[in-house]
C-alpha cells in the first residue's frame, strides 16, 4: 500500500501545481492536522484515495468547517483494506485551546480504545499530530511529544507511527524517518510518500 502521509504545510507541489499523475498511484492519504480543511477536501475532490485525518491543535475551525469527502479517525481504530489505524489527534496542553490534551487526558483517550484495539486483534498504524516524547520531539512545552505514545508503540507494535506537529523549519537536526524498535517513525511534515 502506497500511502501519502501529510502534515502542518500545505504542499505547494500537490496544491498551486496539482497534476493528476502526482496522486495517481497513491491508496490512502493520512493527515496528521495543521492543514486547511480546503485542502484536504480538495485532495479529497482528485485522488482516488480516501482521505483520513486527525486534528491538530490548530484546527478548530474543523468545528466549522470540516474537509468535505475526508474521515475524521480521532479516537477510533479504523480500518482500511485490512489496514488497522489507531487516531489520536492533539497536542500537549500549553494553552487550553482546541485539541489540547494532558499526558492523563491522553492516556485516558487511548484506555477507552484498548477494547476496540483487542477486538481488531492490534493495530498496523499509529496517526497522531503530536510525536512521542523524546522522539523527534521539541523541548517546549508545546511541542513535547506524550509519553503515552511510546507505551502505545511498546504495547501494540504498530508497523507505522505517523506524526506531525515539528517542523523541518523548527531544527538543524530534522529526521524525517527513524526507528523505534520494530515501528517505522515518520514524521509527516508537508508530504512524504511511505510504502506499507
Amino acid at each position: 500500500m502506497r500511502i501519502l502521509a501529510l502534515a502542518d504545510e500545505e504542499s505547494k507541489y500537490l496544491w498551486d501545481y496539482y497534476e493528476k499523475s502526482k496522486l495517481e498511484n497513491i491508496d490512502l492519504i493520512l493527515s496528521c492536522g495543521d492543514l486547511a480543511p480546503q485542502y484536504l477536501s480538495f485532495l479529497a475532490t482528485f485522488a482516488k484515495a480516501p482521505v483520513l485525518y486527525v486534528h491538530g491543535n490548530h484546527d478548530g475551525c474543523y468545528k466549522d468547517t470540516p474537509p468535505e469527502g475526508c474521515v475524521c479517525i480521532d479516537d477510533m481504530v479504523y480500518e482500511y483494506q485490512g489496514i488497522r489505524i489507531l487516531g489520536l489527534g492533539g497536542c500537549q496542553c500549553y494553552n487550553f485551546g482546541d485539541f489540547q490534551y494532558t499526558e492523563k487526558e491522553m492516556q485516558t483517550r487511548y484506555r477507552k480504545l484498548k477494547f476496540k484495539i483487542r477486538r481488531k486483534k492490534g493495530i498496523d498504524i499509529l496517526l497522531t499530530h503530536a510525536p512521542a516524547y523524546q522522539m523527534n520531539d521539541g523541548e517546549d512545552l508545546p511541542h513535547r511529544g506524550f509519553q503515552c505514545f511510546t507505551k502505545i508503540l511498546e504495547e501494540q507494535t504498530p508497523k507505522l507511527f505517523i506524526h506531525g506537529h515539528v517542523h523541518k523549519t523548527y531544527s538543524w537536526n530534522f529526521k524525517r524517518e527513524t526507528m523505534y524498535n520494530d515501528t517505522k517513525v515518520v514524521n509527516a511534515y508537508e508530504r512524504h510518500i511511505i510504502e506499507l
